[in-house]
């Protein structure tokens, strides 16, 4: 199984994050101003993604969920 079988590795656009999450566009914003939620991916232009990974890391526990310090730090394709 390739790494874009598992689906793991995919990136989400923000109308699915928003599908899986129950969260609003605004709520998601904020919340990744607060570190409270995964940083979006620039795609280029004006577009951002979220690793699917992150989001499932998300949904874990989200009234419990932190920026890990290598995505606050621009690392491992957070965003700086």
């Amino acid at each position: 199984m390739s790494i874009e079988d598992s689906g793991t590795d995919r990136i989400l656009r923000r109308r699915e994050v928003e599908a899986r999450t129950g969260l609003s566009r605004s709520t998601i914003y904020r919340r990744m101003q607060a570190g409270t939620f995964p940083p979006a991916i620039p795609l280029g232009g004006r577009l951002v993604g979220w690793r699917a990974r992150d989001i499932d890391a998300f949904l874990v526990n989200p009234s419990r969920y932190r920026v890990p310090v290598r995505l606050r730090e621009g690392g491992a394709g957070g965003v700086p």
